[in-house]
């Protein structure tokens, strides 16, 4: 049975060492993970504000997992692997290569 695809929104401000940080642990979990079963949004708050209205973005970087359900954030540079695997319900998943 195939595994729901992961619907992923990622909110940065800009380019900032920061940013780009967050959306290469970002890119590397979901690769390692989820093997192509996601969608990875990078939304730049600066340059597309109107994307951020009802989704109550108070810092950047957030990762919001929008599928499958439960809906979930997480705020940072997403350096704290675990944190995230944590938020994005893959710890302790089988990695994808595996399945």
């Amino acid at each position: 049975m195939k595994a729901e695809p992961y619907i992923l929104r990622l909110y940065v401000t800009g380019m900032t060492p920061r940013s780009a940080r967050a959306v290469h642990n970002v890119r590397a979990i979901c690769d390692e993970y989820l093997d192509g079963q996601y969608d990875l949004e990078v939304i730049d708050i600066y340059q597309q504000p109107a994307l951020t209205k009802g989704e109550q973005i108070v810092a950047a970087p957030t990762l919001i997992k929008k599928l499958p359900l439960p809906m979930r954030r997480i705020i940072g540079d997403m350096s704290n692997r675990e944190r995230v695997l944590l938020g994005l319900d893959l710890h302790g998943r089988p990695d994808a290569a595996e399945e």
